[in-house]
């Protein structure tokens, strides 16, 4: 007899036309039939229960083929000659190999791995069984994250996991991404999910000072991801109201690599190099059709012929427009940028001791000059069991980032704005060789050779542990952790650019911010009667977090040689800090019963002092529970699943990511009269500001059949947040513009799937797949007020309407006789104003998802991964001021779509006529926000394309070696989209808005195409 591994069992009378209908027509998809001469025949049951155990998979070792048990445990498999290896696994059971000598009918019985379906998992504060979750819970392996382009973890798990919505806004490395899990539950509380790195929650809000004009820099790339081994990606609020008032936005885990005991030393190198570019630019007018557009709008202007701008200079004029070069500033400003990576580690340890240390270095230029990012890492994780009651530990990283950068998007002097938004019509030099500027626009080569703005990050976190077993299945924990971040950035504007008129101009910021937290935790859980498991937890966090920033700005320098903010005449300073704290107290409890009922409860207290006094303690309760149908007799009858479970849950959790003083009247210094000093009111009071809250329920569905090769998960979620956080507008005659309160609700609603498959699984050949897809519906339930959430006030936050809508007017076609934009008249005055705006779209997709595919063949292996966002609207701003049809004169360039205009009588186009007067309806041709410049901005972009050989360890015993991988990958290979921008995904609005606006593209950089070369060797 022999035993082996992997799910559950089941016996079932079936129909014989059903039993093949299941068995063969799911089987066959992934089976190759191998001729041979020997049939062996042979039934797998249980070890234990004695019944068969259907969709176990049996390969026959050297050759392709498999096959699978029936639904009474029975196979037959082609053998072309004995002895023979039979690989036998099933999931819950052991897996295991063994040899068959004679033909003869077969009996293997298998032993249930206990380990894989009743072992003790841990996430994040809970201990239960792997069966007994009853939480909404994605697990990202980090074979998933591994060779897909991005300097943060944040743009690496980019449909990875369905629910979770991730938007690289620039094509800038370390810049700013748009993250948000089952949508976004908040207006000014801040949005992003909590990130928690071996028990230390960090902070992934920006430290920077000095804008760039539509860019941040994202935190998160601070840290190395070649170091992560698993990244667990909490949903639903049973999971996360643990977390409570950190929790409301959902909950990242990350596990960072670690030793093993009894396990000699590893020593592994990981080296990368390659180049990136931009997949796409902007196509622009040319000179010649930029002077035509002009003449055309001056002659529909109702102005003379004779007097049109281009026309011969023996004339008066600037020259015929065929006569116009073409001054081409994109081929001056992108480049093909270098991408080089490089990483060591050791990892082992003996029976007391674990050790993981490893150190790193990323240059990434960006494809605009000017920009470049660079990162030097240091990791030690050490585990000490000092006897077989104590172990301590300790997990710690040194980041150091470097950051060359520039101001693109949305500012004037910025260097797309001189490259991109410039007509291409006007010369880059003077005649006498000087710098020629244009109205608000720098001088492109003016703003390469002298940009000279750099940021410095130094990033530690640190966590040290003692574990305490009590006594068996009991123990505490004790650990305290910080997070501390320190960023310097410096810029200073020469004489050659527009900001640095007349005698230069400088800024020196420097921000700090520290985090640190005391946490402890009381774990037990027992099984009773093998029936009966239980587990308790009780936990209390102590959390004190400082934020100070300074920043000296000066301006009359000596000349350009001089650049410290010593040398400069004038000087002024800002200076502010703050504090604030958080106490908690949480635990829970997790009972199953004889692995098919299970049932979750846990309640956390938190106390912010970020409220007034009445308000500072909030309950955050949860309950979950599950049900293993699959357990059920009436289901293991069907021998169909290897799993099936239903869950649901119930839960709240809170939000106080505000402002740290913000429920309190503040007087700021500095408002001086003459030499004396003053101070003025600077906030309002509002004692009365409370908790935002979130409640959450979810059901979802987990199956599992054909021993483990197909898998499903479904899930459905509802959450409600009520008492907004929210800078709400008030009467200017108070002193204030706006004070923050508890006003209105917004709710989010959505589905997600996700399927895993195994398609082939033989000795040399493997093929699995996995697709996710997901779907959110965003809604503002309650909102006294409307009002915009941008300076330009095209994005508009209103009850009854999705967060990121677009408030335009909204064009219905261009007129073929008049060549006039006609626009909805809303309220039907006969006259476009402001009262005929409406809300015409949203920045949220329908659907997001990705689908990978990886094969292996022998030593070669490929991974294909595709990401897809579908109904996602874009407002492509670069065609609001580049489509203006003459509205912004010669120095603001034009886009070759305003060649698709209308210009004669029975034309049919969306682009009006060229002009710059009033409509007789009061309407504008261009320069109005219309829903002409709004865009669907659906995209399918094969995220990345790997491919690797590994060379055969018998190849490398000589050398020292155990493993090498050679590779290469290739990210945003391709993008299929219909938006006309160079990238769907750029957002605009990323450092002004914290993260309240989405979908406004004007001059981001895109995310390039970067293909990359490497080397894996292990020692």
């Amino acid at each position: 007899m022999i035993r082996t591994i992997t799910t559950t069992k089941k016996k079932r009378d079936f129909s014989d036309f059903i039993r093949l209908k299941l068995v063969f027509l799911f089987v066959s998809l992934s089976t190759f039939t191998t001729y041979a001469q020997i049939t062996l025949k042979g039934t797998i049951l249980d070890e234990r229960s004695k019944k068969s155990v259907f969709g176990a998979s049996i390969k026959l070792k050297g050759q392709l083929g498999e096959t699978f048990t029936d639904v009474d445990g029975a196979f037959q498999l082609k053998v072309k000659a004995l002895p023979a290896t039979l690989s036998v696994k099933s999931i819950g059971y052991k897996p295991q190999e063994f040899d068959i000598y004679e033909a003869e009918p077969i009996t293997i019985y298998l032993n249930e791995d206990l380990n894989e379906l009743d072992n003790v998992v841990v996430t994040g504060y809970v201990q239960t069984k792997r069966n007994a979750k009853t939480s909404a819970i994605s697990e990202i392996k980090a074979d998933q994250l591994k060779n897909i382009a991005g300097t943060g973890l944040n743009e690496q798990i980019q449909g990875q996991t369905p629910g979770l919505l991730v938007s690289t806004t620039s094509g800038t490395p370390g810049s700013s991404v748009f993250v948000r899990l089952r949508g976004t539950t908040s207006i000014n509380a801040g949005n992003d999910p909590l990130y928690v790195i071996d028990g230390v929650p960090i902070s992934s809000k920006t430290l920077q000072t000095i804008s760039i004009g539509g860019q941040t820099t994202n935190p998160l790339s601070d840290i190395n991801p070649a170091d992560i081994e698993s990244v667990e990606v909490l949903k639903d609020a049973n999971a996360t109201a643990v977390y409570g008032a950190r929790g409301a936005n959902g909950v990242i885990l990350i596990t960072t690599k670690r030793g093993k005991n009894n396990s000699k030393t590893k020593i592994s190198l990981d080296a990368e190099y390659g180049f990136s570019k931009a997949a796409k630019l902007w196509d622009l007018a040319t000179g010649p059709d930029h002077a035509q557009i002009l003449n055309e709008a001056w002659v529909n202007d109702g102005k003379s012929y004779a007097t049109r701008p281009y026309r011969p200079k023996e004339e008066g004029g600037l020259g015929n427009p065929e006569d116009q070069k073409t001054y081409d500033r994109q081929s001056l400003v992108f480049r093909t940028a270098n991408v080089q990576t490089y990483n060591i580690s050791a990892n082992g340890g003996d029976a007391k001791t674990s050790f993981f240390i490893g150190g790193g270095f990323t240059s990434q230029e960006a494809i605009v000059k000017t920009q470049d990012f660079s990162r030097y890492n240091f990791r030690v994780n050490l585990d000490h069991k000092i006897n077989n009651k104590l172990s301590i530990g300790t997990s710690n990283s040194l980041d150091y980032s470097i950051r060359s950068l520039s101001r693109t998007a949305n500012s004037p002097k910025g260097i797309l704005q001189a490259s991109v938004h410039t007509a291409t019509l006007l010369p880059i030099y003077n005649e006498d060789g000087s710098y020629a500027k244009y109205g608000i626009f720098d001088n492109i080569v003016a703003l390469i050779k002298n940009n000279d703005h750099h940021a410095y990050g130094l990033h530690s976190i640190n966590n040290v542990y003692a574990k305490w077993n009590i006594k068996e299945n009991l123990s505490f924990k004790s650990s305290v952790s910080a997070d501390l971040n320190n960023y310097h950035e410096k810029r200073y504007f020469n004489t050659q650019l527009s900001d640095g008129q007349p005698n230069g101009a400088a800024t020196d910021a420097t921000s700090i911010e520290q985090t640190w937290v005391a946490e402890q935790l009381l774990n037990y859980f027992t099984t009773i009667r093998n029936s009966h498991f239980i587990s308790l937890f009780l936990g209390n966090t102590v959390q004190k977090r400082n934020y100070q920033q300074e920043s000296i700005n000066a301006s009359s320098f000596p000349s350009d040689q001089f650049k410290t903010i010593s040398s400069a005449a004038i000087t002024s300073a800002t200076t502010s800090s703050s504090s604030s704290g958080l106490v908690s107290f949480f635990g829970g409890a997790n009972y199953s019963f004889n692995n098919k009922y299970s049932v979750d409860a846990n309640l956390r207290a938190d106390a912010s002092s970020r409220f007034g006094k009445s308000n500072r303690w909030a309950y955050f309760p949860s309950v979950g529970a599950s049900w293993r149908v699959s357990q059920e007799n009436f289901i293991k009858n069907l021998n169909l699943f290897n799993e099936l479970k239903l869950k649901a849950s119930l839960g709240w959790t809170g939000n106080q990511d505000i402002d740290d003083f913000a429920s309190l009247g503040l007087w700021s210094g500095g408002a001086n009269y003459g030499n004396s000093a003053g101070i003025s009111s600077s906030q309002l009071s509002n004692p009365d500001l409370k908790w935002e809250t979130t409640r959450q329920w979810n059901v979802g569905l987990e199956s599992s059949f054909l021993a483990g090769r197909l898998s499903f998960e479904l899930n459905y979620y509802n959450k409600y947040t009520s008492d907004l956080l929210l800078n709400v507008p008030i009467a200017g005659k108070t002193g204030f513009s706006s004070t923050i309160q508890n006003v209105g609700a917004m709710s989010n609603k959505g589905v997600e799937f996700e399927i895993n498959s195994t398609n082939i699984d033989t000795r040399d050949f493997k093929w699995t797949s996995s697709f996710q897809i997901s779907h959110n519906e965003n809604l503002v339930e309650k909102l006294p007020i409307s009002f915009s959430q941008y300076s330009r006030d095209w994005v508009r936050l209103q009850q009854g309407s999705p967060m990121y809508s677009f408030w335009l007017y909204k064009q219905l076609y261009v007129d073929p006789k008049t060549g006039n934009a006609v626009y909805e008249d809303v309220n039907k005055d006969g006259k476009i104003t402001t009262a005929d705006r409406q809300i015409v779209g949203d920045a949220w997709p329908t659907f997001t998802g990705g689908l990978r595919n990886t094969l292996t063949y022998k030593g070669f292996d490929l991974s294909v991964f595709l990401y897809f966002s579908v109904g996602n609207d874009v407002f492509n701003m670069n065609r609001f001021f580049q489509e203006h049809g003459g509205v912004r004169g010669t120095n603001w360039g034009l886009l070759k779509s305003q060649m698709k205009r209308w210009q004669k009588e029975g034309d049919i186009t969306d682009i009006p006529r060229a002009s710059t007067v009033v409509n007789p309806d009061g309407s504008y041709n261009n320069d109005f926000q219309s829903s002409r410049f709004l865009e669907d901005g659906s995209f399918l972009r094969l995220r990345n394309l790997t491919i690797g050989y590994t060379l055969s360890p018998k190849a490398l015993v000589k050398a020292g070696l155990s493993k090498i991988r050679l590779y290469a990958s290739a990210t945003n290979l391709f993008t299929i989209t219909k938006y006309s921008g160079a990238d769907p995904e750029g957002n605009t609005a990323a450092d002004q808005t914290n993260g309240t606006v989405q979908g406004l593209d004007f001059a981001i950089p895109p995310q390039p195409r970067q293909i990359v070369f490497g080397a894996n060797l292990t020692f």
